[in-house]
């Protein structure tokens, strides 16, 4: 059995665990997340607590049953703290404005850059150059982080772009006459 699966998943006060035959759903005040489960993984909900463990011995079972356990830790925890990602514009004139489910971002394009925010993952930005995620899947949240990046990827001779703001960039050198 995988080492990660060995450990269980704490399950706090106001969050509600529903299991079906092939589908886990969790219920806290942040929102509701679904994960489907293979036949590999057999999932316990015993008391206060998730125990995962696998239905067979194959290396495939368990890497599974460990891959499922860390994705219900990131579903409760998700459903009762959330996650949040920030990020950092860098760069002369890079602004970026919320407005309800848009983001305007300026990167020193010809045309301002809309980005609209999937359900589930809300923006907002405490002063021009940071922008914070924030949201109840990890998965989405760092996925729509990598989106916005992607619009303008920090350069490595200035820094200039959009990084993540615990990112270090390592700048190199200029060419020498």
């Amino acid at each position: 059995m995988s080492r990660v699966a060995k450990n269980p998943v704490v399950v706090p006060s106001g969050v509600e665990v529903t299991m079906a035959a092939n589908e886990i759903s969790i219920k806290g005040p942040l929102g509701s997340l679904k994960q489907s489960l293979t036949a590999d993984v057999k999932v316990v909900h015993e008391g206060d607590s998730l125990l995962c463990s696998s239905t067979s011995s194959t290396k495939q079972a368990d890497a599974m049953s460990g891959t499922i356990r860390s994705l219900l830790a990131n579903m409760v925890k998700g459903v009762s703290s959330g996650f949040e990602r920030k990020l950092t514009l860098v760069g002369v004139g890079y602004r970026a404005q919320a407005v309800g489910d848009t983001l305007n971002l300026t990167l020193g394009y010809s045309h301002p850059v809309a980005y609209i925010m999937p359900a589930g993952v809300v923006v907002t930005t405490p002063t021009q150059t940071e922008i914070v995620l924030k949201g109840a899947d990890k998965q989405r949240v760092g996925q729509v982080a990598a989106e916005i990046r992607a619009f303008r990827e920090p350069e490595p001779y200035k820094g200039k772009g959009v990084r993540y703001s615990d990112e270090v960039v390592i700048l190199k050198e200029t060419k020498k006459k």
